[in-house]
């Protein structure tokens, strides 16, 4: 990430070593030991060089490197990954600092550095995503035996580490940075564009966005809270500003994201689609409950979204292979509440329990609604609402394919 602070990913940075939830375990380019070093001192390297460029207001680098769940990795080696990959992308003989942080799942690390060299020249940053940092973490991922990004086989645990309830209440851990570690990691992550999507997102993570009701003068000034949930999925705590954790992801900043991701998710839409399409298409008829748990095999989360007078009214999905969330109407009129439900052999009885046209626009928006993400609770409810016909018919063979051309059904 390119950036105008370095100051801001010190403070991030330290913030974490500060929590325990991360170390520092190189300082290059740095005299003296870093057991010794403050804050100050650190910032003080790179203000020395920022200074020699003042017209350069873009010149703070915040690099991660992200590691396989099943890699463990020492702290040497994982001190030569880092100087090797700094090496690669030209900023080896720059000072920088390296924080292993533990507040996800797997292993990653933190790096921050500046862009202005000793002469006051700039390393130039532009398109350095692409042009180096692609190249040097493939010859990285060879040099020191790591597993491949693109041979990786999706493991459906996203890599966030939900929120443990139970945990903040009993005060072993603060509730802000409970919600932080979660909110930070989704927000950086996922490739959402609005609330409600977001908040398809949090939710699976014991973390939900509120706007408020639309009367309140939060609402209206476009305020916004997070609030832990319980395992029936109720707030739960005190909630806490969105201006008042550090990352500021507040509605405004949120809202800076939204066209950005309606962009980076793109390229992913049909691959999403055709992975929904490679489910239904094994079964003649299925229940919600197996939809759910095949599409999770798949890396993909199904949240149903359902309005306070009973009715489900939308269907969002989460791909945590490609870190996308997808309204279903925003796939295709087949992946839509009605679309899908139709797909599921369910039709007569959606027409009974599904009603959009009593969907409040208020629900739409705010996403007040509730979302079943899991099929274990509430499996009945669900099957209830949607109307299961008949239990699931299994897997297509090529027998019932020949059928099911003909029209033929049994």
């Amino acid at each position: 990430m390119i950036g105008k602070s370095i100051q801001g990913i010190l403070h991030y940075n330290e913030s974490k070593v500060a929590a325990g939830e991360a170390q520092l375990i190189l300082a290059s380019g740095f005299a003296g030991e870093i057991e010794r070093m403050n804050v100050q001192n650190k910032l003080q390297r790179f203000n020395h060089l920022t200074v020699l460029k003042p017209s350069i207001k873009t010149n703070a680098l915040h690099i991660t490197l992200n590691f396989d769940a099943t890699e463990k990795i020492g702290t040497d080696k994982m001190q030569q990954i880092a100087m090797a990959y700094m090496e690669r992308i030209g900023f080896g003989d720059q000072p920088f600092l390296v924080y292993r942080h533990n507040d996800v799942a797997h292993q990653h690390i933190h790096i921050a550095t500046t862009s202005i060299q000793r002469d006051g020249k700039p390393i130039t940053l532009h398109n350095i995503g692409l042009d180096r940092s692609e190249p040097a973490r493939k010859a990285i991922e060879k040099e020191f035996n790591l597993i491949v990004a693109e041979s990786k086989q999706y493991k459906p645990e996203p890599g966030i580490k939900p929120a443990d309830p139970d945990k903040v209440n009993y005060g072993h851990i603060p509730t802000k940075r409970a919600i932080s570690n979660v909110v930070n990691a989704v927000v950086n992550t996922y490739k959402f564009t609005s609330v409600a999507e977001l908040n398809a997102v949090l939710k699976q993570f014991n973390v939900m966005a509120d706007r408020g009701e639309t009367d309140t003068e939060m609402f209206k000034n476009k305020g916004l809270i997070y609030s832990l949930l319980d395992k029936q999925g109720n707030k739960a705590g005190v909630p806490i500003k969105a201006s008042a954790f550090y990352s500021k992801p507040t509605l405004r900043n949120l809202e800076k994201k939204f066209d950005k991701n309606a962009e980076k998710r793109k390229p992913y839409k049909d691959n999403v689609a055709k992975r929904i399409d490679r489910v239904l298409a094994k079964y003649e008829s299925l229940s919600v409950n197996t939809l759910i748990t095949e599409l999770q095999k798949s890396g993909i989360s199904l949240v149903l979204r359902q309005n306070e007078q009973g009715f489900i009214f939308g269907t969002t999905f989460v791909d945590h292979q490609n870190k996308t969330v997808f309204n279903g109407s925003d796939l295709g009129k087949a992946y839509s509440a009605k679309g899908l439900t139709e797909r599921l052999g369910n039709a007569d009885k959606f027409k009974t329990y599904l009603k959009p046209q009593q969907a409040s626009t208020t629900y739409l928006k705010d996403d007040h609604s509730k979302s079943y993400l899991a099929p274990a609770a509430q499996t009945n409810f669900l099957d209830g609402l949607l109307g299961k016909a008949q239990p699931d018919s299994g897997p297509l063979t090529p027998q019932k394919k020949k059928r099911r051309k003909k029209g033929i059904t049994r």
